[in-house]
């Protein structure tokens, strides 16, 4: 294990090794396990803030800054950042974030990590320093490479630093809870949200053995905040307003995974609404926990079954996955998508094949 605290040592550790594995808080289990052959290198001795401007609603920081510690800083200026990054008070990274390509339940109304990400700062396979993007909100030379690294696993380099764009935080939020009989009822009820004219903070349906629930989050003003629930209450006939902790509680734990059972393993799979009734349809036999966020953007699946049979099933659907909690080795299941692109990407940034196949 290498822990470098300076950029100097980061790039020694990059070219002392065949094959290295970077990662951040460990998180993510399935991702962060480094395997045999490679020098796992914790980057959480590069932290900290260096710098953050909140009259222009930009921060950058060290990759291996607790998400936890930026979101605490930004709320002292009444601002948060929308995309709602999961696992952050259990110890989450910027880098880890970043490289894994995670968004939480907020991404439904302001978009993901992706649409956050202004540059980054990486060192490449050869233990060079790559700076591509900005940190400023208008910029727009060059090739677009911190969008390539949201997502890529650490294929293509190791991240350093990070700039982002936030937001001012709403002053309140309440949900509405419906109970719905079964995955069809909760999409009509999708499609009727989406031809609204409400702009609904986060929309999520919960299926496990109790039944399918949506939940839909208003965020905004405290003296607004209850006239446009009400009109959502009148979209969702049946449903229940919920606020406080209970609210909170709920969303919280849609963004940590506490819905997942401990020792189950967790699957992202990111889909559109008219693809969720062949999965469900696929998944009945099996045992597993469904959270569709994002308005049916995106299905986290939590199971103890074999992860062999949840990647035969993905590839049945032509869906892709991505795994977060399970045995670490096969991060990818179901079809590969942009195989191809991505291979001359790691070409150009790796060509001694030093981080880790994606």
């Amino acid at each position: 294990m290498i822990r470098p605290e300076t950029l100097e040592e980061l790039q020694s550790a990059v070219r002392s090794a065949p094959h290295v594995h970077p990662h951040g808080g460990g998180t993510k289990p399935a991702l962060s396990t480094a395997p045999d052959a490679a020098t796992p290198i914790d980057l959480r001795g590069l932290a900290g803030l260096a710098e953050y401007n909140p009259a222009e609603f930009t921060f950058t920081a060290l990759a291996g800054t607790r998400v936890a510690d930026v979101s605490h800083a930004l709320k002292q200026h009444g601002q948060y950042l929308p995309f709602d990054p999961p696992l952050i008070d259990r110890g989450a990274t910027l880098g880890g974030t970043v490289a894994s390509g995670l968004s939480g339940p907020g991404r439904h109304r302001y978009g993901g990590i992706r649409d956050f990400l202004l540059g980054v700062r990486f060192v490449d396979g050869e233990g060079q320093v790559v700076r591509a993007g900005g940190r400023v909100v208008k910029n727009a030379a060059g090739f677009d490479i911190p969008k390539l690294m949201v997502g890529s696993l650490g294929q293509f380099g190791v991240l350093v630093e990070m700039s982002f764009k936030v937001f001012p935080e709403p002053q309140a939020y309440q949900s509405v809870r419906v109970e719905c009989g079964c995955i069809e009822d909760a999409l009509s009820l999708i499609h009727r949200l989406n031809a609204s004219a409400l702009d609904i903070e986060a929309l999520d349906v919960d299926v496990s053995a109790a039944g399918t629930v949506l939940w839909a989050r208003l965020g905004g003003s405290r003296d607004r905040l209850p006239s446009r629930v009400g009109r959502l209450q009148t979209l969702l006939p049946g449903g229940g307003v919920v606020e406080g902790h209970e609210e909170s509680a709920f969303w919280r734990s849609g963004r940590e995974f506490d819905w997942a059972p401990r020792g189950w393993s967790l699957v992202k799979v990111p889909l559109t609404p008219r693809r969720i009734p062949p999965l469900e349809k696929a998944m009945a036999p099996h045992t597993a926990h469904r959270r569709y966020s994002a308005g049916g953007q995106v299905v986290w699946i939590a199971t103890p079954e074999d992860l062999q049979g949840v990647d035969g099933l993905l590839a049945s659907l032509e869906l892709s996955g991505l795994v977060l909690f399970g045995p670490a080795g096969q991060p990818r299941l179901g079809i590969r998508i942009g195989d191809s692109f991505a291979r001359r990407v790691k070409l150009a940034l790796d060509p001694l094949g030093r981080f880790p196949e994606a």
